[in-house]
């Protein structure tokens, strides 16, 4: 479903992508670990042309999204839901404004059938409409919000959906409940989903496949038990949490 080859990308002096190379298989999710800096948001941008390489090629679904026009990319970000780090809803708008929004931009359907599609999505995310509906952000708790910009997400029914840190600044009852939220929309929508994190408990929970990046690179793909049972340097000391140094490609 998505392809990255070659990849590099730098910001100033300071190259982040090294050389990516990274198959996303369909209708699975594929979790990409790696210490906080380290590349895993700047993937996921690529993918939706919020970035652009300096080498190297991006497909999504058969389209190369590096270089596209203005059309292209609008073709390949309807198939994509993005779900940020904070879950980015407008401040200024309540609950049901928020998930509504890109139904509006993009469809036109009366009032009565906007409001069902927004209680269908907030429903699918465990959200009980009727009470959050009219709700505004900084009404919400973190979970809450995370999971009504998930709502939001979902509503375009995208094929692919990108997890940027979901549970990141959750308390780990919390991040539990968006694992499992995760979990069971991968298998009720069969969607190609990606995960960027390094919450390596809810990861192993959520994902299919797992790629490691460590300096700029995607240096290992496998499962879950590839990952639990390596000898990988790297690897190993990532998974139990102790200090990952210097390594050498050479």
């Amino acid at each position: 479903m998505i392809r990255f080859e070659n990849v590099h990308k730098s910001f100033g002096s300071r190259a982040i992508l090294k050389g990516v190379d990274l198959e996303i298989p369909s209708h699975q999710t594929t979790v990409v670990f790696g210490v906080s800096g380290g590349g895993k948001s700047t993937i996921i941008k690529h993918i939706v042309g919020l970035l652009q390489p300096d080498s190297g090629s991006i497909y999504v679904d058969g389209i190369k999204v590096n270089g596209a026009d203005e059309a292209t990319l609008l073709h390949v970000r309807k198939k994509v839901g993005f779900l940020f780090q904070s879950g980015a809803l407008f401040d200024s708008m309540n609950v049901r404004d928020n998930v509504a929004f890109p139904i509006m931009e993009h469809q036109r359907l009366s009032t009565s059938e906007v409001d069902r599609m927004v209680d269908e999505k907030l429903s699918m995310v465990g959200l009980d409409p009727k009470i959050v509906r009219d709700l505004f952000p900084d009404e919400l708790s973190g979970g809450m919000r995370k999971r009504a910009g998930l709502a939001r997400t979902l509503a375009l029914e995208p094929e692919v959906i990108l997890y940027d840190e979901p549970t990141s600044g959750l308390d780990p009852v919390t991040s539990d409940l968006i694992t499992q939220m995760i979990r069971r929309l991968q298998e009720k929508l069969g969607v190609t989903s990606i995960l960027i994190s390094h919450d390596i408990k809810e990861s192993f929970k959520a994902g299919d496949h797992f790629a490691m990046l460590f300096d700029g690179r995607i240096i290992a793909m496998g499962d879950r038990h590839f990952f639990e049972t390596t000898d990988h340097p790297v690897i190993s000391q990532f998974i139990n949490a102790r200090s990952v140094g210097p390594i050498s490609f050479e």
